[in-house]
């Protein structure tokens, strides 16, 4: 038999949480009278955007909650940050605090080292810190002692050795440092460089962009004063070729020895003379090293050697022309006429002979090595304490008397003109002991009439002679015994400028002999001509007089 309920269970209905009411039969419908309420969760969630949408205008807006879009539904909603609990939408006390891990009893948030008297809280989490000499096992959270770590000992031993070494090299180097500074100092003053520095000041130089170089650059110029840079030795020292950081050639001059107050005189001499001269046929001097335990001058780069390697080596090419030695006794007696007479002050140079004229590469004359030089007053001659030069082109009347003047210089260029006339040696003692000295040898080819004998036969042709013969006029006007008979360096350069003017003339005729007899008036071909034809041919007829392979 059915029974029928006094009541219709289907029109109960209501909202409860899950878990928190269990239907277990009709009986628990009767007992719905006795229950007053259940517990509800409303699930919800706050407008229809994304955290990423919303960005700063959601309402998670403090340092201790942050927002999290509502999944599956839309919307956004707020949390407390991890190690932190309360209410995520209030900012006041009741917000979201900090959970003290070590000292709450929730499980959820308690701590788990195993030690409680090692937990530190902080906030958003803990620490479990132990004590020195023990480590913490992230796998048991316990403080265990701490094993002996050999590589890190090692490790921590070769950094301390490599310190103290670091420390010790810096040490050593800085005292090095400071004794090669301190040497450089002793080397700059034992070379006068108080001295020159405080003289180029106070002269008003004409060059004035003379420079100190260092030490250091120096070596790395020369390469360390490798051999292979040596241009040349001799009795005041070698040459270097040298490379400038600007990758310019320079000539470096070192002295042979150091310590010689001669030699620090003729070093601070030479670049004060140069100092005061601008001239083209004077080698430029570009700067000077007083850092070194000998001084170093720093020159422009010559790149054809010496007159005299020309005259007597055999290391460049054809012999000069008469033409080349013309031009360049020319601007050798020009650049001693500057020196003597159009220079701030009068510069004697003392040591003129043709290993000091260097040559470029278009044969152009560059007077150098001005050691020796002295500053004299116009028309004046200063009494030397020690007569210098270079036998067979010093001046006798200055050898004998010690009076410098700038006659001196003409004298030795007189000797010079003799070479490039000859391509002989001033002085030879392979030859015979009349003609050793080429003075004496032009001399007495002179008074015998055998001048062709002495002349270089490679320079001879049968338009020159009558101007080799007036040079040969010149050089032996040059080398007179006394002073006072010798012509001036301006007189001199006038000469053989002269010259070569004339020789360019009658160049000139030779090619255009029409123009030249409408000029002069008279057809002066033909008398040059056979003039210079009997003089050549019977030059040319003559046995030369041979002397020996050098002189």
């Amino acid at each position: 038999m059915t029974s029928v309920h006094k009541f219709n269970p289907c029109t109960y209905a209501f909202l409860a949480e899950i878990g928190t009411f269990h239907f277990n039969g009709l009986g628990d419908l009767k007992n719905l009278r006795d229950i007053k309420a259940f517990p509800v969760v409303l699930e919800w969630s706050i407008g229809n955007q994304t955290c990423e949408q919303v960005g700063n205008r959601s309402i998670c807006g403090t340092n201790n909650n942050t927002c999290f879009d509502s999944v599956p539904r839309t919307g956004y909603n707020c949390k407390c940050k991890e190690g932190l609990e309360g209410n995520p939408y209030l900012s006041n006390e009741h917000g979201c605090k900090d959970i003290n891990e070590c000292t709450t009893n929730s499980t959820i948030h308690k701590h788990n080292c195993s030690d409680p008297g090692t937990c530190r809280n902080k906030v958003g989490g803990f620490d479990c810190k132990c004590q020195s000499g023990y480590r913490l096992d992230t796998i048991t959270m316990s403080c265990k002692h701490k094993e002996v770590e050999w590589a890190t000992i090692l490790l921590g031993t070769s950094i301390g050795f490599l310190s103290i070494m670091l420390v010790v090299s810096c040490v050593k180097q800085r005292r090095k440092h400071r004794k090669m500074t301190e040497l450089q100092q002793k080397f700059f003053q034992q070379n006068g460089g108080g001295i020159l520095v405080q003289r180029l000041s106070g002269s008003g130089t004409s060059n004035a962009n003379i420079k100190i170089f260092t030490d250091e650059s120096m070596k790395e110029a020369t390469n360390s004063y490798e051999e292979s840079r040596i241009l040349g030795q001799g009795g005041q020292g070698t040459v270097y070729k040298g490379m400038l950081p600007d990758n310019s050639v320079v000539a470096i001059k070192k002295a042979r020895l150091g310590g010689d107050i001669s030699q620090v005189e003729q070093f601070i001499n030479e670049v004060l003379v140069l100092s005061q001269i601008n001239h083209r046929n004077v080698v430029k001097l570009l700067g000077c090293c007083l850092e070194t335990e000998v001084p170093l001058l720093v020159y422009e780069f010559i790149n054809s050697g010496t007159l005299s390697d020309h005259l007597h080596g055999s290391l460049f090419g054809p012999s000069l022309t008469w033409e080349q030695r013309l031009r360049i006794a020319v601007e050798i007696a020009g650049t001693l006429a500057y020196l003597h007479s159009s220079a701030s002050i009068p510069i004697i140079h003392r040591d003129v002979k043709t290993g000091n004229i260097l040559l470029d590469e278009n044969l152009t004359a560059k007077v150098a090595d001005f050691g020796a030089s002295r500053f004299i007053p116009m028309d004046k001659e200063q009494l030397t304490t020690m007569v210098q030069g270079t036998p067979g082109y010093l001046d006798p009347e200055y050898y004998n008397t010690g009076l410098l003047n700038e006659k001196s210089d003409v004298y030795s260029f007189g000797v010079v003109l003799m070479e490039l006339l000859s391509a002989k040696k001033a002085l030879c003692f392979e030859r015979p002991q009349q003609s050793k000295h080429l003075l004496s040898y032009f001399a007495s080819a002179i008074k015998e009439n055998r001048l062709h004998e002495v002349i270089d036969e490679k320079v001879i042709n049968e338009n020159n002679w009558k101007e080799i013969e007036e040079a040969v006029r010149v050089a032996m006007e040059c080398t007179r015994v006394t002073g006072e008979e010798r012509p001036l360096m301006t007189e001199v350069a006038a000469k053989l400028e002269g010259l070569r003017v004339a020789k360019d003339k009658h160049q000139w005729s030779d090619q255009y002999p029409e123009e030249t007899e409408n000029l002069v008036g008279v057809h002066i071909i033909s008398v040059q001509e056979g003039s210079s034809t009997i003089d050549y041919d019977s030059i040319r007829n003559v046995e030369r007089l041979h002397t020996e392979p050098g002189c």
